[in-house]
């Protein structure tokens, strides 16, 4: 663990332990707004998708949320202290807080208990270690809980409801598979056949052929990351197959190392635009597969560093036990693909295990459960 790294480690602890729980006293002494509802998040410039579902049917219900979301990979240390310090003023009076990531703020002080926040995990399913369980989230030598004060935690199923309260350090009862909201639009028709429309005017070239999106995660640390199967050359697979049509579409901490698959048509089809229209998925570690597995359609682990990564990171699951195979080169990984079958009935065996609870109505339960927390809280009626 180089120095550099620790003294980041040293400035964040000092910005949540002492800096931000001074600007949130400084700001408490103003009662609770209940109609103050924020939407934050550090990873991205905008609404994240995974809580824009969310968003949308709250303005629809007639509020008008603020929106709290920069990338802090593109701010300086001065914009990000000055983020953070607006956020607090507006967080020590809000009725709710939506997140959905880590997202240090929100935790770094003892909040007021008439603020609800909800955390809206981005990914579902249950595959690369995380939180707690691992030093690439959180180093064993951060002081400070990056996880406090969540009143709900959603998630996908319920086989994940114990690894989430064990690895984000979850009190019992608040994590609940209630869904993801961000997976109702997929059993929306008409946002399926719009994400169609727009593919085959975005890629018109691949008209007449099947079409396999590679959409891998990363090893390493959001620093410094790295994709061994960009390395190996995963095009070169598709070159002589000509009734395949390969997309590639890297994690977002990628895009400095590998610009060329950020072009202007990964801005107008985003990845889970791709999901409707893909044949194939070729994924590594990325949690994408299991929004895939809504469509109960065939993909296939390409992971030539599994090793590597079970030593440094690990798993929650026995990856050959998925409904298709983990392939370690490119050539076995042509093979695979020249011989795909469907496992229809395995598939949807997954599909329940892992986000059962994702049925297109997830928006619904998460607003409904808030609305009972905060009943809770009002003293309307008992828990």
């Amino acid at each position: 663990m180089g120095i550099t790294f620790k003294i980041k480690q040293y400035i964040k602890m000092y910005i949540q332990n002492r800096y931000l729980p001074a600007i949130y006293r400084r700001y408490s002494a103003d009662s609770v707004d209940e109609d103050k509802i924020i939407f934050a998040d550090m990873h991205s410039d905008g609404l994240p998708s995974s809580m824009q579902a969310v968003y949308d049917e709250l303005v629809k219900r007639g509020t008008s949320p603020i929106i709290y979301c920069r990338d802090f990979g593109n701010m300086s240390l001065i914009e990000k202290i000055s983020f953070m310090r607006d956020f607090m003023k507006e967080y020590a009076t809000a009725g709710y807080v939506y997140i959905c990531s880590y997202f240090l703020p929100v935790s770094s002080c003892d909040k007021r208990e008439e603020t609800i926040v909800v955390q809206l995990w981005h990914s579902g399913g249950l595959l690369k270690r995380m939180g707690l369980d691992t030093e690439d989230d959180i180093p064993k030598g951060y002081r400070g809980n990056v996880t406090a004060n969540y009143n709900l935690v959603t998630v996908s199923a319920p086989i994940c409801i114990p690894v989430w309260e064990r690895a984000l350090g979850l009190p019992d009862g608040i994590t609940k598979a209630l869904g993801l909201p961000r997976t109702d639009k997929y059993y929306d028709d008409a946002w399926n056949r719009h994400c169609r429309e727009l593919f085959e005017a975005v890629y018109p070239e691949a008209a007449g052929r099947r079409v396999a999106i590679y959409t891998p995660s990363f090893s390493g640390n959001a620093s410094s990351p790295i994709c061994r199967g960009l390395d190996a050359g995963i095009d070169r697979v598709f070159d002589n197959q000509e009734d395949w049509y390969l997309i590639i579409r890297p994690h977002p901490h990628l895009r400095r190392k590998y610009p060329e698959y950020f072009d202007k048509r990964s801005e107008k089809l985003t990845n889970d635009m791709l999901l409707p229209v893909a044949d194939l998925m070729i994924t590594d570690y990325s949690s994408i597969l299991f929004d895939y597995s809504i469509y109960k359609k065939p993909f296939i682990l390409f992971c030539p560093d599994i090793e590597d990564y079970i030593r440094d990171r690990g798993f929650y699951v026995n990856l050959d036990e998925f409904p298709y195979p983990v392939v370690r080169t490119t050539d076995e990984l042509m093979t695979v693909v020249g011989s795909l079958e469907q496992h229809t009935e395995e598939l949807e065996e997954f599909f329940e295990r892992y986000m059962g609870s994702c049925d297109g109505h997830a928006t619904d339960r998460v607003l409904e459960e808030v609305r009972c927390i905060r009943g809770i809280k009002d003293g309307r009626y008992n828990d």
